[in-house]
């Protein structure tokens, strides 16, 4: 899918806050100086009249302009493509490369290539060697003969590499995840708030489960093994919470959650976490910003494969022409948990 086009109003805002998630969607063009720059330039920010926005440094240069000297603007593409060498030299890879291998591979130092595959993928080379393979863990997981076949598919040498790699990661065990949540106690609770009947479901590590207008049946078709209990006293106080999260909108951040998805769909979500209260995206600006512009439509998906409503406000996105799209739960309910959030 194309990636949608940035209006002069969103480049700027981009430029005044140095959004790196912009860089190689536009260039900014200073006429008063003749020089074009990366949005997130650190050089301090010219006035509003003396700016224009070009598509790209081709088109910067045939206007008369010339590359900014400390951003480098022309090293965007560069920059791209050594992160999707990388990214193939990991999924290539039967044991995943070192740091100091991969940034040699694309000619960077290895402090700057962290720093540059942090900012593109939200994770380091490592943590992302990691999540492909606990990604791949789960997909394996529902298919394979048995936990220890799903570990060898997933690429760790053996079980015992995979459990020092932190089997925490999958929320449960490797047994449980693959056989409903086999092992697992879930507390939950149906409320009412003022948005309608509120499901809100916890392990203990965090809340695993949070829907509206779903009952316990939808809870225990997720997790058929899992031992369900309701409500109890541990309970209480963390759903007190996470009902004054919903009534309360932004005063849910420290609210621990356990949640997985594949390593594309937690950069999605922890993109989503970082939308203050009040404002919104739209689908184009989350791919955007976790170093994938062009996956507007995962983007989209991983959005709606969001298993805690409100705590990760996935209602905070809409489409890029200002309407607020779908919601899984109805959209006046988005919308008026976006009514709130602006009050």
């Amino acid at each position: 899918m194309p990636v949608e086009p940035v209006t002069e109003d969103q480049a700027w805002t981009a430029v005044l806050a140095r959004d790196r998630a912009f860089d190689g969607r536009f260039v900014t063009g200073v006429v008063s100086t003749g020089i074009y720059c990366r949005p997130s330039c650190a050089a301090r920010h010219p006035r509003r009249e003396h700016v224009r926005f070009f598509a790209d440094g081709a088109t910067a240069r045939a206007a008369g302009l010339r590359a900014c000297l400390r951003c480098r603007p022309d090293d965007v593409a560069r920059d791209e493509a050594a992160i999707l060498d990388a990214i193939a030299a990991i999924r290539d890879a039967a044991t995943p490369p070192g740091l100091a291998e991969l940034a040699g591979a694309t000619g960077y130092s290895p402090a700057h290539f962290q720093r540059l595959f942090t900012r593109h993928t939200g994770l380091s080379p490592a943590a992302y060697a990691r999540a492909l393979r606990a990604e791949r863990l789960t997909e394996s997981l529902s298919s394979a003969g048995s936990v220890t076949e799903a570990i060898y598919d997933a690429g760790f040498s053996g079980p015992s590499r995979f459990y020092a790699a932190g089997a925490g990661r999958l929320g449960m065990t490797p047994s449980a995840w693959v056989d409903g949540g086999r092992g697992v106690t879930i507390r939950w609770a149906v409320v009412p708030t003022s948005l309608g009947p509120m499901l809100v479901a916890a392990t203990d590590k965090g809340v695993c489960r949070l829907s509206f207008a779903e009952s316990h049946a939808a809870l225990a078709a997720r997790f058929p093994r899992a031992d369900l209990i309701e409500g109890g006293e541990a309970f209480a106080t963390l759903l007190t919470q996470v009902i004054a999260a919903v009534e309360t909108p932004g005063s849910g951040d420290h609210i621990p959650l356990d949640v997985r998805g594949t390593a594309f769909q937690e950069a999605v979500w922890r993109a989503l976490r970082t939308i203050p209260v009040g404002e919104t995206r739209s689908y184009g600006d989350i791919a955007a910003s976790i170093g994938h512009p062009q996956a507007v439509r995962a983007a989209g998906s991983a959005n709606g494969a969001n298993h805690v409503a409100v705590l990760i406000p996935c209602h905070r996105v809409i489409r890029s022409d200002g309407s607020l799209g779908g919601y899984a739960y109805g959209i006046d309910i988005k919308r008026e948990l976006l009514a709130r959030e602006r009050t």
